[in-house]
């Protein structure tokens, strides 16, 4: 517990028995003096600790109190007590919030773990077997498990490719072989009296039900909703704000309906580069009437906090716009405001990014026969060019070539497998990791396995658009966007809210697009008609604008101060990395080449796990690389 007191710097609590013992820091947020956990029902028979929030408490505490259910706390959480003494394991459904929890049933002998449907907040569960029987070690965190002294550090190879193409490792893996990710959306229950562990999802997604209806009306309803629910809070509330659409609406959703003051916070950078949105956010925060707050990173900053960013990441993140996150987290603490809210999730889910409406089109080709892929025009390009930079390049052939600038590098790839992630150049200069960074060693560890597994699907595909949008959701938005807030937020004792990922705001959208087609009306067209007159309108005509950092010169400066991590580190004595591929990354610039995307990826796994190893090195008191 003493690892998590970033998390919850304001107390703890415990239980114990003889087959569980439960522990947690708390973030005081709602019911500030009364809502210390564990939290228990009126018999104290049912026991729980949870992280997150619940936003829809009050109705729910107004239904079960109808029912009889007797409260003796504010605390939002204490709602999950009594809704899994009405509705047992089905508890999870009622639920409107984020969240990870842990119930103990002490008539049943029975503990319950969950994760809410979106995955905002994280659970890791290392299972192992012991003469005993089998023991559940869990938590919010990584480094609080690896804190333990119980699990071993042994890498996990298919997690470390999957994160050489993505940049994060999605769930369910980890790095670290034996401990795992509960996917959202899940149950997982042990029943001591039955000797039986089972593992449920409860939601996906796909599985939102169609709706009819005018689409901007509809979503702007639930916008209005979510903005209600999400601003519950008894401490100041903030928002980071860069002036781009998404945050610009939830700064809007916030004014409307959040209590008291309102604060925006923004970051720029030394200099006030063309990546600076301080003048955007601020004309924003006055037009809202926004208390505006902002700073200004230099590159000191970026590279002095590198390490620590990556370790309080818990999986390794390879974000370069980590370090902006970070620094608006640690001025909204600063500032005394210890919940932010922030606009991720709607560029996944309303087509904001150009690629997503790429991969849907051709897989909608691939689907009925049409692919034209032509793998082998990359032989005819300059070593490691990775596949944006493919694209452009076939772009300029499409004017005398006619039909290349739709055709990308070997997008069939299987016949099951869907044109998605591997529409990113950062994940082909993982691809050509593979082929010239990996030793012989590393690629026979990976046998048949590809990152690519991740996207194949049985054909024939249905619901082609639906299916993209889960994927973006699932993966990148989920494991970069989702779990970086979440973590480095935390990592300054504030709680980050994500209206914009709320699941009703998502199945609607989900539900609207299984029958209507929107994926050729452009950028975030029904979004942008749902949110006119929410937002000025020069918000609406402006550019998407993200904490987007001068993303050339950190590289740069980052290669310099930690490069030489990368010559004789862990991944290279470990067999991982080739070291001659290694000093060639490093002295690679080039932005046709993939070398450059790989050294940030590689130099983030690096020291992850040097720093996750020294994490369990001193837990088990053995020596581990220096």
């Amino acid at each position: 517990m003493v690892s998590l007191f970033h998390r919850g710097p304001d107390g703890a609590g415990e239980f114990a028995a003889d087959y569980v013992h439960l522990g947690m820091r708390r973030l005081s947020i709602i019911d500030l003096e009364g809502g210390w956990q564990p939290l228990y029902n009126e018999d104290k028979t049912i026991v729980l600790v949870a992280n997150g929030e619940i936003y829809n408490h009050i109705e729910l505490r107004r239904t079960l109190s109808n029912k009889g259910h007797r409260f003796t706390t504010a605390s939002d959480c204490e709602a999950i007590v009594h809704l899994y003494e009405e509705y047992g394991l089905d508890c999870v459904e009622h639920l409107r919030g984020m969240f990870a929890f842990a119930i103990w049933d002490v008539t049943h002998c029975k503990l319950l773990l969950a994760r809410d449907r979106m995955g905002e907040k994280p659970l890791y569960i290392a299972e192992q077997k012991t003469n005993q029987g089998l023991r559940v070690l869990f938590s919010s965190e990584l480094k609080s498990l690896m804190s333990s002294g119980q699990i071993n550090f042994e890498l996990d190879p298919v997690a470390l490719n999957e994160f050489m193409h993505y940049g994060f490792v999605p769930e369910p893996r980890t790095p670290i072989l034996g401990v795992r990710k509960l996917p959202a959306g899940t149950v997982f229950t042990i029943d001591l009296q039955l000797r039986h562990v089972t593992e449920n999802s409860y939601w996906k997604l796909e599985d939102a039900p169609p709706l009819i209806g005018d689409p901007a009306s509809i979503i702007r309803a639930e916008l209005e909703q979510v903005g209600e629910l999400v601003t519950r809070a008894d401490v100041p509330l903030g928002v980071a704000l860069s002036g781009g659409l998404d945050s610009s609406v939830v700064a809007a959703l916030a004014a409307k309906y959040a209590k008291g003051t309102v604060h925006a916070f923004s970051v720029g950078y030394k200099g006030t580069p063309r990546q600076d949105e301080r003048s955007e956010a601020r004309a924003c925060a006055d037009h809202l009437k926004l208390q505006f707050h902002d700073l200004e990173i230099a590159i000191d900053d970026v590279l002095d906090g590198f390490r620590h960013r990556q370790l309080m990441c818990d999986d390794p993140i390879a974000d370069i716009a980590s370090a902006g996150y970070f620094a608006v987290a640690k001025l909204a603490r600063e500032s005394n405001v210890p919940v932010l809210m922030q606009g991720h999730g709607m560029d996944e889910l309303a087509w904001g990014y150009p690629w997503l409406r790429d991969a849907t089109r051709l897989s909608i080709e691939k689907n009925r026969g049409q692919d034209r892929g032509i793998a082998g025009a990359r032989e005819f390009l300059p070593d490691g060019v990775a596949g944006a930079d493919f694209r452009r390049y076939v772009v300029k052939m499409g004017t005398w070539l006619s039909g290349w600038n739709n055709i990308l590098p070997e997008r069939s790839g299987r016949p099951d497998q869907l044109v998605s992630y591997d529409l990113q150049q950062n994940y082909w200069s993982g691809v050509y990791g593979v082929r010239y960074l990996y030793t012989s060693k590393f690629r026979e560890a990976l046998q048949e396995t590809t990152a690519a597994d991740l996207f194949c699907f049985e054909r024939p595909w249905q619901d082609i658009p639906v299916l993209v949008t889960k994927l973006a959701c699932d993966i990148y938005l989920r494991e970069n966007g989702i779990a970086q807030g979440d973590r480095l937020s935390m990592a300054s004792s504030v709680e980050l809210r994500l209206p914009l990922v709320d699941y009703r705001l998502a199945e609607t959208i989900i539900g609207l697009r299984k029958s209507y087609q929107d994926h050729e009306l452009g950028h975030k067209a029904w979004f942008r008609a749902a949110i006119r007159g929410l937002v000025p309108d020069e918000v609406l005509d402006r550019p998407k604008r993200g904490f987007t950092p001068p993303v050339s010169d950190w590289l740069r400066a980052l290669r310099s101060r930690y490069g030489s991590l990368l010559e004789d580190g862990f991944l290279v004595q470990g067999g991982y990395f080739e070291p001659l591929a290694v000093k060639k990354m490093l002295s690679s610039s080039s932005r046709f080449s993939a070398w450059p995307g790989l050294f940030y990826k590689a130099l983030v796994l690096e020291s992850w796990v040097r720093d996750m190893a020294e994490v369990t090195r001193r837990a088990n008191n053995l020596s581990t690389f220096d």
